[in-house]
């Protein structure tokens, strides 16, 4: 995408990107080693605004025509929202945001009696929590390739994990995880890990990256505080286990065969100030056996801890020494990564140095090795460990051998190829493992390439989350959004294609060909339990102080043409959508009583309220349907 500049803003971008750098590495230079010349390999990138500008046909991909449709699905986390976010893409239009942790007054998430089954409630039926902040998005796996069912999302402030239908796009599940603060990685397995004839995504594992006492009595020693790995059984939505271990988690990957499941580690001190986290040399990987870890559940080999009932095995380094009988290992890598990624290949696990310019590529076959006592050093298993850049965070593939990693400090993406630098780390110093460097704006995160964690990777687009936009959007005070990059992999260059503003804090995203998901567009009345069937069902019950109300809508009308309840009845309402013509949406709302919520076509919700002071309340639909769209109402009248 081409952006007009004055010759004096384009004199100033250099300048900048210096500044940005500069305050960017001022808290971290204790940390972070010196990099080789980024002239080296592949030589410096042109400005990413160039390289679009000499590329202008090449963004007219992301221009769609009216009526056209996107490729691909983009899945984006919705940050302190608590919502996911549906993209379309190429073109970046968001299409969609499903309300997930936190309450939604468009659908009326939080609001009808069902979504608040699902978000949780207190005693008194009010939400359990309002406030939430998603990070990592994932979806379900069959043959090692995406396969529409489900995705699910994290909330690190209060340790939930959330379960999204791909076939209506809602949320249906929530769980919260015992025993854990800060949960932040997420990965599903792409198989099962015990029974090899299951070819689909059958468990979902989450890490702990808070250290907390465990159970947490509140004491002030951080010595005793502990991390907690979890696993949660993709269907039911129940934690089948957790693992003590030592130090804390990142992100999150598993491996094609079902076998493994990783998570990157910071702060393997167990520090609880932030220059007691700084102290080691090294941090790790920590790989677990997933089939032991569930032989040693089904043996009894575990405690619980407090007042949950999940098993909790110990995985910790010092009851796992000998590699045979071993449930986890850890291999170390560079300090403070930030980000492990399995290869389309299914031959590695990538971490990013972050505090290193450097990635570290592990051979996921010797890590198997080690277990079954054949390698003699876990840290074996590192094939290689190169320069990148500075800061790199997450990396991503394209199913041709290279790898797309993101260099926070550096303001890039730099390309390189997984081989070649395994060439480069055993001594072949001829091998020239960087392919391209793009400049991005600014400060990259997560990055994601078309279905890059699957073994259908077609190396088309990729997406890049940059931390601050700065000047690429009109400004609009203090706050602004982030970028969302979007970018041409296709060729041995990369071009940037297009900047999408996006509110923030998103972190993480997935993308896939539009094919693998076959959304409904209308309900089944069967689905709901409540459902009011026929108009003739319409009515007010009552028993004592607790009122019924069941109505059906159909353009343009509702089933009742006014109800009556008493001034302080426990009121439940509710309707049922009989519509079946796609796209007609029905609204309720209720002025004074806090009720507002949407039923899609054939779809039945509730709410229950208290009738507030006596007097008429015109409940009208609130989601656009018809000619006689204005008309559409009912009476609540509220006898004293």
């Amino acid at each position: 995408m081409q952006h007009d500049k004055t010759p004096e803003a384009a004199a100033d971008v250099p300048a900048r990107r210096r500044f940005l750098n500069t305050a960017a590495l001022s808290g971290l230079a204790v940390a972070v080693g010196a990099c080789t010349d980024k002239s080296g390999a592949a030589g410096a990138a042109a400005p990413a605004s160039a390289a679009a500008g000499s590329h202008a046909g090449a963004a007219n991909a992301t221009h769609l025509a009216p009526g056209e449709l996107d490729s691909y699905y983009g899945l984006w986390s919705g940050g302190h929202t608590g919502d996911m976010r549906v993209l379309g893409l190429p073109s970046g239009r968001e299409i969609h945001r499903i309300p997930v942790f936190n309450p939604d007054a468009l659908v009326g998430w939080g609001i009808t009696n069902e979504s608040k089954k699902v978000m949780g409630t207190k005693p008194d039926g009010s939400l359990r929590y309002t406030v939430a902040d998603t990070h990592h998005t994932h979806a379900s796996y069959k043959d090692g390739n995406y396969d529409g069912r489900y995705a699910w999302i994290n909330d690190k402030i209060n340790a939930r994990i959330a379960r999204i239908r791909l076939d209506y796009f809602v949320c249906d599940k929530i769980t919260q995880l015992p025993n854990v603060q800060g949960f932040h990685g997420i990965f599903p397995d792409k198989r099962d890990p015990v029974d090899p004839a299951i070819n689909y995504t059958t468990r979902v594992f989450c890490g702990g990256e808070f250290a907390i006492p465990l159970p947490n009595a509140g004491t002030e020693d951080g010595s005793k505080y502990r991390s907690i790995f979890s696993c949660v059984d993709a269907e039911t939505m129940e934690v089948r286990w957790q693992a003590l271990i030592d130090g804390n988690c990142d992100l999150v990957a598993t491996s094609y065969d079902g076998k493994l499941a990783a998570t990157n580690q910071y702060n393997t001190e167990g520090g609880v100030h932030y220059e007691d986290m700084m102290s080691a040399e090294r941090d790790a990987c920590l790989f677990f056996h997933v089939a032991r870890v569930e032989a040693a559940v089904k043996a009894g080999k575990f405690k619980t801890i407090g007042d949950s009932k999940v098993p909790v095995v110990d995985a910790t380094r010092e009851a796992n020494k000998d590699p045979k009988t071993a449930l986890a290992g850890y291999v170390s890598v560079p300090k403070n990564p930030h980000g492990v990624n399995a290869s389309p290949d299914g031959k590695y696990f990538i971490c990013s140095g972050k505090l290193s310019p450097t990635g570290t590529v592990i051979e996921l076959a010797k890590v198997l090795d080690w277990f079954d006592g054949k390698l003699e050093k876990l840290d074996d298993v590192i094939v290689a460990e190169v320069e990148l850049g500075l800061g790199p965070l997450h990396t991503a593939f394209d199913g041709r051998g290279n790898a797309y990693t993101t260099l926070f400090l550096d303001s890039q993406v730099v390309k390189w190829n997984v081989d070649a630098a395994i060439k480069f780390h055993q001594g072949d110093k001829s091998a020239k493992y960087v392919v391209d460097r793009l400049d991005v704006h600014y400060q990259p995160g997560h990055l994601s390439a078309t279905h890059s964690e699957t073994a259908a990777a077609d190396g088309k687009y990729l997406a890049v989350g940059c931390k601050f936009s700065k000047d690429r959007f009109l400004p609009v005070g203090p706050l602004h959004p982030e970028n969302e990059q979007f970018i041409d992999i296709s060729g041995d260059k990369m071009v940037l294609l297009a900047d999408h503003p996006v509110r923030g804090e998103p972190h993480d995203f997935i993308i896939f060909k539009r094919d693998i998901v076959k959304p409904k567009q209308v309900y089944s009345l069967d689905e709901s339990p409540i459902a009011v069937k026929d108009p003739k069902e319409s009515g007010v019950t009552r028993n004592g102080r607790k009122v019924t109300v069941k109505l059906t809508s159909q353009a343009p009308a509702f089933s009742l043409r006014e109800f009556k309840v008493k001034s302080g009845d426990e009121v439940t309402l509710i309707l049922t959508n009989l519509d079946k013509v796609e796209d007609l949406t029905h609204g309720f709302a209720i002025p004074n009583h806090n009720v507002n919520f949407i039923v899609n076509p054939q779809e039945t919700k509730s709410v229950t309220f208290t009738a507030g002071k006596p007097g008429v309340y015109w409940c009208y639909c609130t989601h656009f349907c018809h000619a006689l769209h204005l008309e559409m109402r009912t009476r609540m009248i509220v006898e004293a």
